[in-house]
């Protein structure tokens, strides 16, 4: 879905829609005329000419989208019936003007203009329903007589085609949304770029499926406005990889520290361990509690072992001799072990990844985290955060506290799911399309935390280190779902297919 994509609020591509119109130059009802185009031919290449089609179409540019669709399907030799609400008595010009078009198309079976009470088509299984009722720009839950439409379309049997936006979503926060006023789709047309909201796990039961529409919106425009949101791509990441050099040697690649594991918690130490050698790094200690060393040796023989206390954590390591620290996998969070952890983040001088109960022994003691060091990175999952942050209603909400979070502390923030949001200090999100549902299964964190550690100690910087880490563990993920399927992946295959994830990228 997702080529070098930025992500824009709805102000943002409003403007962009005015500023293509005026410097392309193009009238604004053209620009329409392109985006009906793209639309039609997407719904015409999945319902063929027997699907009948239900428009309902709205007031504004959105309802304009749907009434030039349905001029384009009905020349297409479509069954089309059309129902325009002009509940206020106005239309926006664009709209009005499609409305007269459509009154001189021929081959349209209906179209009713609704101003008051109206009774809904009946909506069977084999009619398709094109939502055209609100587009981007709206700002408010639906209420009133759009409401019970909306209610009505989702308790038909009927397919949905959204135009844009799912009507009743909005583009960014749905906090104090109405979800039970939310056209569910099962197909969003979206135009140009995908919307922030659709990101979020909790709107995936409104957007179904989502195809991006190109309508060749001003590439200049696009190019000079900002996106605090945007999506990584694979080019991207390319750029960022660094050469082995020919003549390098252990010592030129980095040496990282790992700091995991307790009694019982061996696994987490390894999946971190291993997961940072194969990701590029010249040399791993791993320390952990005498209990797992035995283990570790085994499991992991090109580490080199340094032995805690007995069963866990409880004394912070010099770290001079080290260019990155990843801490918290399976540490635990005993009394001694958050004294341990407070004592090490304080006096570590290498960039650092924290995760896992390093950050849940954080949460625990909040006042610890003025203390933390510019330029650390923490890779928290959604419940993570929310005993880190305090509780949050939805994804939106998280990702705000989460940039507040990476701002305050000067830091980075990897707030990890379906698209793994990366928080950075200067206000900017980068989302990574990477991974599948294959990754939730335990221990998927403990290799994040390895590859982002490896890549630090590798020489790339915290920006980059977090993005291509992201990447690769999330393409490592996809490559290993293709050959072994989502369900039985487990966080060990992550590693197995590391390699043909950076041969991928290198290629």
């Amino acid at each position: 879905i997702f080529a070098r994509m930025k992500i824009f609020t709805s102000a943002q591509i409003h403007e962009l829609d005015k500023f293509t119109i005026e410097n392309e130059p193009i009238k604004s009802i053209d620009l329409m005329e392109r985006a009906a185009k793209a639309l039609a031919h997407a719904i015409a290449t999945r319902w063929d000419v027997s699907t009948p089609v239900v428009v309902f179409a709205g007031p504004g540019n959105n309802g304009g989208d749907a009434l030039a669709v349905a001029r384009l399907l009905a020349e297409k030799e479509y069954t089309v019936d059309v129902w325009l609400f002009n509940i206020s008595g106005h239309l926006s010009p664009d709209c009005a003007a499609n409305r007269q078009r459509l009154a001189d198309c021929k081959k349209l079976h209906s179209m009713t203009m609704v101003t008051q009470e109206f009774d809904p088509p009946i909506l069977d299984k084999n009619i398709l329903v094109v939502d055209g009722l609100f587009g981007s720009g709206l700002n408010k839950p639906l209420a009133g007589g759009f409401a019970s439409l909306v209610k009505y379309i989702n308790a038909s049997p009927a397919e949905v085609v959204s135009i844009d936006v799912p009507s009743g979503l909005m583009t960014e926060d749905n906090a104090y949304n109405v979800r039970a006023n939310i056209v569910r789709a099962t197909l969003t047309l979206t135009i140009q770029q995908p919307k922030l909201s659709f990101l979020f796990p909790e709107n995936q039961e409104f957007i179904g499926e989502v195809r991006t529409l190109d309508i060749r919106i001003s590439s200049e425009g696009i190019a000079k406005t900002d996106a605090h949101y945007t999506i990584m791509e694979e080019s991207d990441i390319r750029r960022i990889l660094k050469p082995r050099p020919a003549f390098a040697h252990k010592g030129t690649m980095g040496h990282a520290l790992i700091i995991a594991g307790s009694y019982g918690m061996a696994g987490a130490a390894m999946l971190a361990t291993k997961a940072c050698l194969r990701s590029g790094a010249g040399k791993v200690t791993a320390y952990t509690p005498r209990q797992n060393v035995m283990m570790m040796q085994v499991a992991v023989p090109e580490a080199v072992i340094m032995i805690g206390e007995e069963t866990a954590f409880g004394e912070a390591v010099d770290t001079t001799d080290y260019q990155a620290l990843g801490i918290g996998p399976g540490l635990g969070q005993s009394d001694a072990t958050a004294i341990a952890l407070i004592a090490q983040l304080r006096r570590t001088q290498c960039p650092m990844v924290v995760d896992a109960d390093a950050i849940n022994i954080l949460s625990n003691r909040r006042a610890w985290l003025q203390q933390l060091p510019k330029g650390i990175i923490l890779t928290p999952h959604p419940k993570e955060f929310d005993r880190l942050q305090g509780g949050c209603s939805d994804t939106y909400e998280r990702l705000s506290k989460a940039l507040d979070l990476a701002e305050r502390l000067q830091g980075y923030v990897i707030v990890k799911g379906h698209y793994s949001a990366l928080c950075l200090p200067n206000g900017h999100i980068q989302f990574c399309p990477t991974g599948n549902a294959g990754m939730a299964t335990a221990g998927s964190g403990d290799v994040l935390t390895g590859i982002i550690t490896a890549l630090l100690a590798r020489g790339y910087d915290q920006t980059e280190a977090c993005a291509l880490g992201m990447y690769l563990h999330g393409l490592a993920g996809d490559l290993a779902a293709d050959e072994l399927g989502q369900e039985s992946l487990m966080a060990s295959d992550i590693i197995e297919y590391l390699p043909k994830a950076f041969k991928r990228l290198e290629e």
